[in-house]
């Protein structure tokens, strides 16, 4: 169980978590306020009191209903053994019952349009952050993009030195971006206070229910206001639900209810709607300070994404959903201090590309909120299943509450899909290709397993064996990973094949990722001797844990299984695939892909971090 989520956190200790969250959680929905109402107010084409009481309210309410009554109120509530998020849902819910495809559909894809939203978040916080340069001397434009290259670039290359120590910043930093933003906010609601009338929901529903076709295409703009919202479930793990929940009620939601109402308020008393509305709510004298607290506000934003997005790619990883990729820890301070390259490079790409590409955060807002609002719309459904099967509520009670949440994340996840042709298919292409590579990944992955798992041999018919073949037994002892538990592992039946010999002690060890995120030290392992010599182990990991062989073999030493970790011998199989014959084969593309894959994956002895002058990798030609 992660440490937020066992140690009850006192008044002080929360205090300082929900300021360490600041910097994690809310980074994306606390830079919202950049563009969201200049894009709403874009969309629908005027500046008239009844438009603008009529989007504050909608901003307003969405913020309550999505963030404060879903997320806060009632996804924080099931936690997988205090992690949350859209895979820890789904691998909770997975263990309830054995084969749910729609479940694992909903997460996987869910989880995939994440990496869609982590593509764009960068790009169009940064690009509206330094876009309060045109407001300061308009000449300036040209320089908008070139900057926002550098950024992010310089933002990307940064990763692999670690976010430890600039991390300590963060909360303090974002801590004064939204008291900067409340005291805006404030400064322009007393330039035209009847904007408070806003808080009633009256005018948004009366905007909508009178806009006709127009309101609908809104709430595309609308739902950029909690873009960022699923963080808060996502990393419940990191910091505890009280500190998030701390942070949010106690100053992030008065701080974007204050700004969206002041924005408001000085396009109400006649403020010009051209540029970066945001920026016009400070004194001219003092924005450009205010472009280098939005820039590292943005800068901050991208990072919680990007770590992030490293956190999820570990726990596919993990649960057996993506191909192995380098991990690195970047710090011992935390576990969720990683680095992935492959992830990291892919993303720069893909952002400074969208940058550079759309030019302008408003035709950015285009191509947003759809990946958003359909991992949304995912986790709601996964949310109804949650609420039948572990609160056991009442199927009435679960219909009305998650047909609320649903109803308003359809809403929004269809105004959305008005922006496809606009750019909108770019976070879906993007999801849709993570989306296949967890798929074929998954599948090669229990094809494979079902073959070598073909024709098993019980291990005291194959030790018989041994001794009627005469077999030399020489020094030392193997240990052999492998997937079948009961029966002899391929790799050591392979290597007895084509050398005749077998070291006198052997290990036959399977590692087993379970559905929850950690499992305690005591529950890690569970070995019997079976035969003289020959011990079967089962080593237990959570989906937020990362196998270390090394660690394991001295935890297995002080459990009465006589070894030296340092003189052991380590044999895994290195499979090449072949193509099959017959109904079980795989289909020939998916092979294909899954080939590739597996041969330019991170090396098994890497990733169990398994000293390499202990390794002996053994060829093996598998058809599926």
């Amino acid at each position: 169980m992660s440490e937020a989520a066992a140690i009850p956190l006192k008044k002080p200790a929360m205090l300082l978590a929900g300021v360490g969250a600041l910097g994690v959680v809310f980074g994306d929905i606390g830079t919202s306020p950049l563009y969201t109402f200049k894009t709403v107010l874009d969309m629908t084409g005027g500046d008239n009191p009844h438009t603008i009481y009529g989007v504050i309210s909608l901003l307003i309410w969405t913020l309550i209903v999505v963030t404060t009554i879903k997320y806060a109120g009632f996804a924080m509530r099931i936690d997988n053994d205090g992690e949350g998020g859209i895979l820890a849902l789904m691998a909770l819910l997975g263990v309830k019952r054995h084969k749910r495809p729609m479940i694992v559909a909903a997460g996987l894809f869910g989880a995939a349009l994440i990496y869609g939203d982590g593509a764009i978040t960068p790009a169009i916080s940064v690009l509206s952050a330094l876009e309060g340069l045109n407001i300061v001397e308009p000449s300036l434009q040209h320089y908008v993009l070139p900057l926002t290259a550098l950024i992010l670039l310089a933002l990307f290359a940064f990763q692999p030195a670690g976010t430890a120590r600039i991390g300590r910043a963060f909360g303090p930093i974002m801590a004064l971006w939204f008291i900067t933003m409340a005291v805006l906010g404030i400064w322009g609601i007393a330039k035209h206070p009847a904007i408070l009338w806003a808080l009633n929901p009256y005018y948004g529903l009366a905007y909508l229910l009178h806009s006709g076709g127009g309101g609908f295409l809104v709430l595309g703009g609308v739902f950029l206001c909690v873009t960022g919202a699923e963080a808060l479930y996502a990393d419940m793990g990191h910091f505890g639900a009280g500190p998030i929940k701390l942070a949010w009620s106690g100053l992030v939601f008065p701080s974007l209810v204050l700004n969206y109402a002041g924005q408001g308020a000085i396009v109400l008393a006649g403020a010009p709607t051209a540029g970066n509305i945001f920026y016009r709510l400070c004194p001219a004298a003092l924005t450009v300070p205010l472009i280098v607290l939005a820039t590292m506000a943005t800068i901050i934003a991208s990072q919680s994404i990007i770590t992030g997005a490293f956190s999820m790619t570990r726990q596919a990883i993990q649960l057996g959903w993506m191909p192995r990729l380098k991990v690195s820890q970047t710090s011992e301070e935390g576990y969720g201090q990683i680095y992935v390259g492959a992830v990291n490079w892919l993303l720069m790409l893909v952002t400074i590309g969208l940058a550079l590409g759309f030019r302008k955060s408003d035709n950015l807002a285009s191509a947003y909120g759809i990946a958003v609002s359909a991992t949304m719309l995912m986790t709601t459904v996964l949310l109804f299943i949650a609420m039948r099967e572990i609160w056991k509520w009442h199927l009435a009670a679960s219909i009305v509450v998650a047909g609320l949440f649903f109803v308003v994340d359809l809403s929004f996840f269809a105004s959305n899909m008005t922006k496809l042709l606009d750019g909108g298919y770019v976070p879906l292409m993007l999801a849709i290709l993570v989306y296949l590579v967890m798929y074929i990944w998954h599948r090669g992955l229990v094809a494979l397993g079902a073959r070598l798992g073909e024709d098993p041999i019980p291990v005291d018919a194959f030790l018989d064996e041994l001794t009627r073949s005469c077999v030399a037994r020489v020094p030392g002892t193997a240990v052999f990973l492998t997937r079948a538990k009961a029966t002899t592992p391929a790799v050591m039946q392979l290597y007895v094949k084509h050398t005749m010999a077998l070291h006198k002690r052997v290990l036959a060890v399977t590692l087993d990722i379970a559905s929850v995120p950690y499992i305690a030290r005591r529950d890690r392992l569970a070995l019997a001797e079976i035969q003289p010599n020959y011990w079967a182990i089962t080593a237990r990991y959570g989906f937020m844990e990362r196998p270390d062989m090394p660690a394991l073999m001295a935890q297995i030493a002080t459990h009465g299984c006589p070894i030296d970790p340092t003189q052991l011998t380590y044999f895994v199989g290195m499979e090449k695939i072949v193509g099959r014959e017959g109904p079980q084969r795989l289909p020939h593309w998916i092979r294909s892909i899954f080939t590739i894959m597996l041969r330019n994956c991170s090396r098994m002895t890497d990733y169990l971090r398994i000293p390499a002058e202990q390794v002996v990798d053994i060829g093996r030609q598998v058809s599926i």
